[in-house]
């Protein structure tokens, strides 16, 4: 085995590509995918549209907030799926009823 192949770091999946940690923007990061992600699955069921448009009114801004102080590729690409599963769990929330109980 070379020495060249020896050194190679085997790289593991993260967010810090940049040699830096960035604790509160990963956190904001991952929140914003699990948020919008929740918005979307609970927007497509009409009884839990409330829940659905809920999430969503939660997590865009909180998506929007993220991808300003997002200092990495890998926190924008969480920032920008969970921004667009937010406004489509929102908005099919709204379809079905929106915030009406």
């Amino acid at each position: 085995m070379s020495q060249e192949a020896a050194g190679k770091k085997r790289s593991a999946l993260t967010l810090n590509t940049d040699g830096e940690r960035h604790p509160v923007e990963n956190s904001l990061a991952v929140a914003s995918l699990i948020i919008g992600l929740t918005a979307l699955v609970l927007g497509f069921i009409p009884p839990t549209h409330f829940f659905g448009a809920l999430a969503g009114v939660i997590g865009l801004p909180l998506a929007l907030y993220s991808q300003l102080i997002s200092a990495t590729t890998g926190e924008r690409w969480l920032n920008v799926i969970g921004m667009v599963s937010s406004f489509l769990g929102a908005a099919f929330a709204v379809s079905h009823g929106g915030f009406a109980l």
